[in-house]
């Protein structure tokens, strides 16, 4: 874990304009300065970025945070991925946190396999384009298949020798360790001699989602024999194949861009679709999709369409991993490339334009296509077709979440309609499979039950709820008002001896905050100011919690203030001064007197269902006490009540 000192180093150097400048284009426009958002499409510049309050806020998209959030959301970073890319950048260095020797280990390993890779990656990409046989067997065939230097070089592909422990020996000179070597995968040992595990083959490095190698896929120079095509690094601390999409730290931006990622199968496909200019690919590997590479996608975008080859091994393969993307909500599409031809071969055959239009005009949908193989296979035996009845209603229970709900609706008619089977009988069935899964999550998880119902009675007070939700939003301006303002202003002095936060704190005790994300936010200000004595903005901006960093930083850009100049707030006239104090004394006030208009609303409610005298008479004694804190308070802010 990084250590708080690091994090604090790395926060107090950052630069936001720096960072984001990196990716947009910006223009000072007066305090801020204005650029074209980066997260979506626009021809006007909405999204601004404030130098002195460190933070950016988009008015088109709402998307807001700060340097670290900018580059969890642009770049698809973790919160410990951006404090590593930014104290790269600044050249912090960084401590990590006491932690067991064995994780202290795995780290330790980790960092040296990153380290070789490096090394290694350097070495093979020297070895093709510096040496004489890499340029006359490795990089003569890559010209030969199409691909340009410059392609080469950006996905970083090198070449391994032929000889027999080129690779080993140039990493024991530079004194790498041999147990390391030999974890990576590059070299293997026979008869107590370290040797080369690539020989002879083209190097493909595979990144993760910083831009760090992980590992690398080694491919056999022409067909292969007896010789495996592909020889891929073995799993490892940093190495987990089902975790891993080649050509996803090329592709994140282009896939974001058009919400779509394209799938195909090897690492040439995508090296040559990219070349041809269709950038949003990567690839499985040549493995079947797993959950944690579905979620992979999904962090980019929803939609996923699979290019496979159209043979039979090709649809066996793209069909693998379905029921996976459907539980996932991924929108999935089928392009299957005419018989005898792969993404790599079709797209050098008709060009970047016609491989594009071909892949926008033969989309299947997954499910239809799937059900489509399944009845030819079927043919008119009985048992088979009743089994393909089963195997597609338990596919459609997949799309099982509530947004989903109409998707699932639409896949049940059409399905039913292909079956020529009546469309209550199948929902009926699908509904089946959901009740299965219910029932064995259940036993699972006792009690999901009671919640499951209890959330069903909430559904037929839904009016009710929706009434309190209108009462609740009615204080959200001014609950942001006061929360921003402890943000801003809570370490300075409102009298000699008292701070804002301290008052701001007397009031919330009191009057509680409606808004959960806004009273995190006041538990975690006091949960740091236990700890540390003293909170700045900048500090309570880059705290320890990504998505409380998002929310502060939309909080701090919230464009309307509830003090502008004779402002009439529920039928009070503000006469404010300008200075600090009384604005946020005012602000605490309109807090105060929004609060009691709830407290008289319900007072009133329950002063029509009252019948006993003494309750009755206790609640108009509760009503004065309410009017005269009201009368306090408007005659503190000097106002005149206009009702």
């Amino acid at each position: 874990m990084i250590s708080p000192q690091t994090i604090q180093q790395i926060t107090s150097r950052i630069d936001i304009l720096d960072v984001i400048g990196e990716y947009i284009k910006l223009k000072k426009r007066g305090a801020n300065y204005l650029g074209l958002c980066p997260f979506h499409g626009e021809k006007s510049p909405s999204f601004t970025v404030s130098p002195a309050k460190e933070i950016y806020k988009c008015f088109g998209c709402g998307r807001s945070g700060n340097t670290i959030t900018f580059l969890m959301e642009h770049e698809k970073f973790s919160y410990v991925e951006a404090l590593r890319w930014l104290a790269n950048r600044y050249n912090v260095e960084i401590e990590e946190t006491q932690v067991s020797d064995e994780v202290r280990q795995q780290l330790l390993s980790a960092d040296s396999l990153y380290i070789v890779n490096s090394f290694a990656q350097k070495f093979f990409a020297t070895q093709l384009f510096e040496t004489e046989e890499g340029t006359q067997i490795a990089e003569s065939y890559l010209t030969e298949r199409g691909f340009s230097k410059e392609t080469l070089q950006k996905f970083q592909v090198g070449y391994n020798p032929q000889a027999r422990s080129t690779l080993a020996q140039a990493a024991l000179n530079q004194q790498y360790s041999q147990d390391v070597l030999l974890k990576s995968g590059l070299v293997t040992l026979r008869n107590d001699e370290l040797v080369d595990n690539y020989r002879g083959r083209i190097i493909f490095p595979i990144h993760n989602n910083s831009g760090k190698i992980i590992g690398f896929g080694a491919r056999v120079i022409g067909k292969a024999d007896k010789a495996p095509k592909y020889i891929n690094t073995p799993e490892n601390e940093i190495y987990v194949k089902s975790k891993i999409l080649y050509g996803l730290y090329f592709a994140r931006l282009a896939i974001d861009k058009a919400d779509e990622c394209l799938l195909v199968e090897g690492y040439t496909d995508v090296v040559s679709l990219a070349q041809a200019g269709v950038e949003n690919v990567v690839a499985s590997g040549g493995t079947s999709l797993t959950v944690d590479q579905l979620r992979l996608i999904k962090k980019y975008t929803n939609n996923l369409t699979i290019i496979y080859d159209g043979d039979a091994a090709g649809i066996k393969a793209a069909l693998r991993g379905l029921d996976m993307a459907l539980e996932e909500s991924l929108n999935v599409k089928l392009v299957l490339i005419p018989d005898k031809e792969d993404p790599d071969s079709y797209v050098r055959l008709v060009g970047a334009t016609a491989f594009k239009d071909f892949v926008a005009d033969n989309k299947k949908d997954f499910i239809l296509f799937q059900l489509e193989v399944m009845l030819k296979e079927a043919g008119n035996d009985i048992t088979k077709k009743n089994d393909v009845v089963n195997h597609i209603a338990e596919t459609i229970s997949k799309i099982n979440k509530a947004e989903d709900f109409s998707k699932q609706q639409e896949y049940i008619r059409q399905c039913a309609g292909m079956l020529k089977l009546d469309e209550g009988g199948l929902t009926n069935l699908v509904n089946k499979f959901i009740r299965e899964k219910i029932t064995k999550e259940e036993k699972r998880t006792p009690g999901r039950e009671a919640g499951f119902l209890e959330s069903l009675n909430a559904d037929k007070n839904e009016a009710a709820a929706d009434n309190a939700i209108n009462l609740m939003m009615e204080d959200e301006y001014q609950e942001r008002e006061v929360v921003k303002r402890l943000i801003e202003y809570g370490n300075q002095l409102l009298s000699e001896d008292k701070y804002i936060a301290d008052a701001i704190f007397e009031v919330l005790e009191e009057f509680h905050l409606n808004n959960k994300e806004l009273e995190k936010i006041t538990e975690a200000y006091q949960q740091m100011l236990r700890e540390n004595g003293f909170i700045d903005t900048r500090t309570f901006l880059y705290s320890t919690n990504p998505d409380m960093n998002a929310f502060v930083a939309g909080l701090l850009n919230f464009p309307y203030e509830l003090h502008d100049w004779g402002r009439k707030i529920d039928g009070y006239k503000l006469k404010l001064d300008s200075d600090i104090q009384n604005v946020i004394l005012s602000a605490l006030n309109i807090y105060k007197l929004r609060k009691i208009k709830r407290m008289y609303m319900e007072l009133e409610e329950d002063l029509r269902k009252e019948k006993e005298a003494d309750k009755y008479n206790v609640l108009i004694k509760m009503y004065t006490n309410l009017k005269e804190i009201e009368r306090t308070i408007t005659t503190e802010m000097k106002t005149v009540y206009l009702k």
